[in-house]
């Protein structure tokens, strides 16, 4: 048997912790809390739902979640995220779970969790990995559980490329204030991958596809379901 060296590093590709919490308010805006709430509330959760946020950063959905009366495991494979929302999560006044782990490394049992959430951190990982992320979420949800997924996807063609990314440079620079060299290193060095790739994941890996939604340049959200015992989609 082949010895675990050839298992991706998640790890290799936080930085620095100090870099990253310096930058975590690139993700998290003065309006974090209500674009959450507001994402939770569509989701139709319930007090006593068991929710996974997995790639958490400061941690402010999961707060919002547990202020809804979630039980709420927040996983993020950066300590100093976990630190910023375990601070959150007490100025709160609300309970987390945290645990240090990515996509490939959390630790949860079968059939655990009705929703699980994860937004702009499956692009970390390369397509084959993506597709094992997946998996691994998709045993944990319970039966008729949920996953909504957010990432930077490339919904246009190979050839569309230049103009397409043109386009959502141009779009995060201006409304999201992110520096132009963050744009530049996310497209040579990270994995954002096409947005009929990850549709053809997601079945694979089991789920149904509710709803796919191209809102903005270059953003797909994906909500997910697991189908319940009787086999029901």
């Amino acid at each position: 048997m082949l010895a675990r060296d050839w298992f991706y590093s998640e790890r290799g590709r936080i930085g620095l912790d100090a870099l990253v919490a310096a930058r975590s308010a690139i993700y998290d805006h003065d309006d974090s809390g209500s674009r959450a709430r507001a994402t939770l509330t569509k989701l139709g959760i319930q007090p006593g739902w068991r929710i996974a946020d997995i790639g958490c950063g400061q941690g402010t959905l999961a707060c919002e979640a547990a202020k809804m009366g979630a039980v709420v495991d927040a996983v993020d494979i950066a300590p100093a995220m976990l630190a910023l929302a375990e601070i959150q999560a007490r100025d709160s006044r609300v309970s987390l779970r945290t645990q240090s782990a990515g996509l490939l490394s959390f630790n949860f049992a079968p059939d655990t969790f009705d929703l699980i959430v994860s937004e702009f951190t499956l692009h970390h990982l390369p397509d084959f990995w993506k597709a094992v992320a997946l998996s691994r979420m998709f045993r944990a949800l319970k039966p008729g559980g949920r996953l909504f997924l957010r990432d930077i996807v490339f919904v246009g063609v190979p050839d569309g490329a230049e103009r397409d990314i043109a386009q959502w440079a141009d779009f995060n620079i201006k409304n999201h204030d992110f520096p132009r060299e963050d744009v530049a290193t996310h497209m040579r060095d990270e994995h954002s991958t096409f947005g009929w790739v990850i549709e053809r994941m997601l079945t694979d890996a089991g789920f149904t596809l509710v709803s796919a939604d191209y809102h903005a340049p270059l953003h797909g959200t994906y909500l997910c379901r697991k189908p319940d015992a009787a086999g029901m989609q």
